[in-house]
């Protein structure tokens, strides 16, 4: 009996080491929670994120940017969805310019913010 339970934990050894290193390559080589390619920027819902980040950054610094459109971003899940947006947007003047923006949305908290708004030109 000694034998059979000797015998069985050698195996139950052997069997975690090989495991082990597959394992924690894929752990390493799969990235969990980083930032993808919006699938269609042209949504409406993503259009409507983009406004709302040129009206809170206009409310904000009291300079008159106005939304056309958002042209490209992306996005990463976490406990409600990170986006960064680059958004086309005119300036009090009537200059266009591009503009890049990041804010957290969390719909069903009715949060969201505006982490980060620059010109990128």
């Amino acid at each position: 009996m000694r034998q059979h339970n000797i015998l069985l934990l050698t195996i139950a050894i052997v069997i975690c080491i090989t495991a082990t290193p597959t394992t924690a390559r894929e752990a390493v080589s799969t990235p969990t929670g980083g930032f993808k390619q919006i699938p269609d920027i042209n949504t409406q819902e993503i259009q409507e994120i983009g406004k709302w980040a040129v009206a809170e950054h206009a409310r904000q610094a009291s300079d008159g940017l106005q939304f056309k459109r958002v042209v490209s971003g992306m996005q990463q899940l976490v406990s409600g969805m990170n986006y960064k947006l680059r958004i086309n947007a005119v300036n009090g003047d009537g200059k266009e310019g591009m503009y890049r923006a990041e804010v957290y949305d969390e719909p069903w908290t009715q949060t969201r913010t505006l982490d980060y708004f620059v010109p990128t030109n």
